[in-house]
């Protein structure tokens, strides 16, 4: 019996303590199915009476769930009463909305197709303004591109300059103090030559600035390009400079001052920025370099020195008239003098003629008193009354 039977968890078991073992398990699985049984019943009995409660629940939710149907069945035929009246409250809004937007609508439309048309209008009108722009700035590109091929040749773009620079002359001096191309006494002829009143010298204006020279500056890729196109601005604009000096400054002919009109106020700025050298050699040579503005301006003060010495004319008239009109005055004065002794002379001849006539009818006033119905003895004659009548006469 205390034979090992088998090993269990490295431990051995013998036939003794697996027959007790035996034994015992077969005592506890009767309890444990008895234990079984009785749980088994119990779960049962709880899931019964839970079921039975759930059931009760159930019905307690179902009548209450027909209670709220009952209830909501009542809610929903009053509401679909109320629904109804809504309904046709908003059947009869909406068709009282329908008919006034309608006629919003109309109006709306019939304003939009008026405010349309006038735009429609107004939009003809700024289409045929947008037509003539066009039509000036397709012009306006021809010009430009005409401008461009008369600078690109250097007579067409020579003429340019005389013309923008008689264009400033004309328009601000008189025909009669000016002269374009007018022939000097050593046979040149420049441009333009000014005559200022009171001065019989001319100013002479040259309108042949070099601009070749300037085109080839902003052309020039490279610093030794730029240096080599600076040094021919310098070398052209000298030699012009000196030849306005020597073939224009004529003693006593000209003024001492000469102009040398540049056609456009870039290539002025840039010359006196990047070229004050020049400008000051021309200085000395006694040319004035000067662009549009500048000549107008010249212009302009020339204008006022023209109408300055127009005023100091009209003053010496105006002067002269006034010592006319004085003498006119005086000899007035003494006419009047002599019209006034008329007058006195006058009033003392009416005095007298006034006193003959009251004799006169003093006299005939006498004689119409005499009465002729008696003759009378002629009186004697009175020779002191005579004398005294006579004298009063």
């Amino acid at each position: 019996m205390d034979q090992i039977a088998f090993t269990l968890l490295e431990r051995p078991v013998s036939w003794a303590t697996f027959a007790l073992a035996a034994g015992v398990l077969a005592l506890l699985l009767p309890a444990l199915a008895l234990l079984l049984a009785w749980r088994g019943g119990r779960r049962r009995a709880a899931e019964a009476a839970a079921q039975a409660e759930r059931a009760r629940e159930m019905d307690d939710k179902i009548a209450e769930m027909n209670r709220l149907q009952a209830e909501l069945t009542g809610r929903m035929q009053t509401m679909a009463e109320i629904l109804s009246t809504r309904q046709g409250d908003l059947a009869r809004f909406v068709a009282d909305r329908m008919d006034g937007l309608r006629q919003q609508v109309g109006s709306g439309l019939e304003q939009n197709v008026r405010q349309t048309g006038e735009t429609l209008g107004r939009l003809q009108e700024r289409l045929a303004v947008i037509d003539a722009a066009q039509k000036n700035l397709t012009d306006l590109t021809g010009e430009v591109v005409t401008l461009r091929d008369v600078l690109a040749n250097k007579q067409a773009r020579g003429a340019y300059g005389q013309g923008r620079m008689e264009a400033i002359v004309r328009d601000g001096l008189p025909a009669s103090l000016y002269a374009f191309q007018a022939t000097l006494s050593n046979g040149r002829r420049p441009d333009c030559v000014v005559t200022l009143p009171g001065d019989g010298r001319g100013l002479v204006i040259d309108a042949k600035f070099p601009l070749e020279s300037f085109t080839a500056l902003r052309e020039a890729r490279g610093e030794e390009a730029r240096k080599a196109a600076a040094a021919r601005v310098r070398g052209d604009v000298g030699q012009h400079v000196k030849d306005i000096a020597e073939r224009y400054l004529l003693p006593g002919e000209t003024q001492e001052m000469a102009l040398l009109f540049v056609p456009s106020e870039a290539i002025h700025a840039d010359l006196h920025e990047h070229f004050a050298d020049i400008v000051q050699r021309a200085h000395r040579a006694r040319v004035m370099i000067v662009s549009p503005s500048l000549l107008a301006l010249a212009i302009q003060l020339m204008q006022s020195l023209v109408r300055d010495a127009r005023m100091r004319e009209e003053a010496r008239v105006i002067q002269t008239e006034v010592g006319r009109l004085l003498d006119d005055v005086r000899r007035l004065g003494e006419r009047v003098e002599k019209l006034d002794g008329h007058f006195r002379q006058a009033q003392d001849d009416v005095a007298q003629i006034r006193t003959s006539a009251g004799k006169v009818t003093g006299r005939a006033e006498r004689i119409g008193a005499l009465d002729f119905d008696e003759p009378a003895a002629p009186p004697a004659p009175d020779f002191a009354a005579a004398t005294r009548l006579k004298a009063a006469e």
